[in-house]
């Protein structure tokens, strides 16, 4: 087993947003991303196969896919897509984002 304290381990930076990466095997990828109000993870999207979850565990703002899509999200949401569908986030408020990346099985 493996325990990872986010708030002890990833901070907040004024010069753009902070990535943990928290767990990396063959099985899944867990990476934790905290945004100061006003930062934002650009829309994008990965050319590989499998899905991903991104849940917003501190703070309010939107994610974002293509075109203008903005879907408001706040702590407790998750949205779940498939990784190669556009996806990013923008922090209306200081915001801790879970992101967890699972290939086929």
């Amino acid at each position: 087993m493996k325990k990872t304290d986010l708030i002890a381990e990833n901070g907040f930076s004024e010069g753009g947003l902070s990535r943990l990466l928290v767990h990396d095997s063959p099985y899944f990828k867990i990476l934790n991303f905290n945004f100061k109000a006003g930062q934002e993870l650009p829309v994008h999207s990965h050319d590989i196969e499998g899905q991903l979850s991104m849940t917003v565990l501190e703070g309010e703002g939107e994610f974002l896919g293509e075109g203008d899509v903005a879907i408001p999200a706040k702590a407790g949401d998750v949205l779940i897509s498939d990784i190669a569908e556009p996806h990013g986030l923008r922090a209306h408020s200081d915001l801790r984002l879970l992101v967890t990346i699972a290939p086929p099985i």
